[in-house]
């Protein structure tokens, strides 16, 4: 069975600074900030949160539909989609617009700058879910504003389980926008400062939100491991140490992948977070989003 993936096709530019933001930035100065990073290390990367949650699925032998748009030079993009064997077929291009390009810099404590450019993302709200029988569950991550919201709706009108993950995209959202999202949901996955965000901007706390949504709320802490929050009970899941810190870039989406994979088998979701933290330690040795592999992985049972 297959699940849609809501999200970006991106390119995505890494940096790497040497030093650490925080030694740059003087905190009594923001309001006349004015910095500049010496990068010695860069490279160009297939991203974006849709290419790179399918990615983490396909590995895991999930089958994985990503709904985005790519530009005029998306090309590339479409070769390597067909090069892993995931679908394209609700991959839409649009005339006139560059692909959605990420600028990433990572600094020596994997803290990380980005600067997005929508490009063509911001036409996805164009191509629309409906419901098939091959189409087991969804996910709604960061991706035009409209496209999110009108998304969610399609696959709640679809009767399609889906993952809420506002990601990078929550900001564009009001209190009562995100509160809409939590009735339609069936899961929410964020981060842990966009926890907080989501908690400010709804008033809900945690395990509230977890109430909201059938299946409940899982919120990474990166190195910590994540927090598993069902029916308001909270149960963390440990991390799992990686043999390298190279590259954070992508770990996020790798986890939600897995999160998919094991949503779509029935498991528990302190069992999927557990998978998701592997697939997570395992990225993050990897330079770029879409450059791992899970040799030797066992799913366990």
């Amino acid at each position: 069975m297959a699940a849609v993936i809501c999200g970006s096709l991106a390119f995505d530019t890494i940096m790497n600074f040497e030093g650490r933001f925080a030694e740059q930035i003087l905190p009594d100065q923001l309001h006349i900030l004015n910095v500049s990073f010496l990068v010695p290390g860069l490279r160009r990367e297939f991203g974006g949160c849709a290419g790179n949650i399918a990615y983490s699925l396909q590995l895991l032998g999930g089958t994985p539909l990503p709904m985005a748009t790519v530009g005029n030079d998306g090309a590339d993009y479409l070769q390597r989609l067909q090069q892993l064997g995931i679908s394209a077929e609700f991959v839409r291009t649009v005339e006139g617009a560059y692909t959605a390009q990420a600028m990433i810099m990572t600094d020596r404590d994997n803290n990380q700058i980005t600067a997005f450019h929508p490009g063509a993302m911001m036409q996805a709200h164009q191509t629309a879910i409906h419901a098939r029988d091959d189409i087991r569950i969804g996910i709604v991550s960061p991706d035009g504003r409209d496209a999110m919201l009108q998304h969610a709706e399609q696959f709640k009108a679809a009767g399609i389980p889906f993952v809420f993950d506002p990601g990078q995209g929550l900001p564009m959202f009001n209190g009562d926008e995100l509160a809409h999202f939590l009735t339609l949901a069936t899961w929410v996955t964020v981060n842990d400062y966009e926890g907080r965000m989501l908690s400010d901007r709804t008033g809900l706390d945690a395990a509230s939100i977890s109430r909201q949504v059938t299946g409940g709320l899982v919120v990474t802490l990166g190195g910590d491991g994540c927090e598993v929050w069902v029916g308001g009970e909270k149960t963390l899941v440990a991390p799992v140490k990686a043999e390298a810190v190279v590259d954070p870039t992508g770990c996020g989406d790798a986890f939600r992948g897995a999160l998919l994979f094991g949503l779509e088998q029935g498991w528990s979701l302190v069992r999927c977070a557990e998978l998701g933290n592997r697939i997570g330690a395992q990225k993050i040795a990897t330079r770029g989003a879409q450059n791992y592999t899970l040799d030797g992985l066992s799913l366990g049972t």
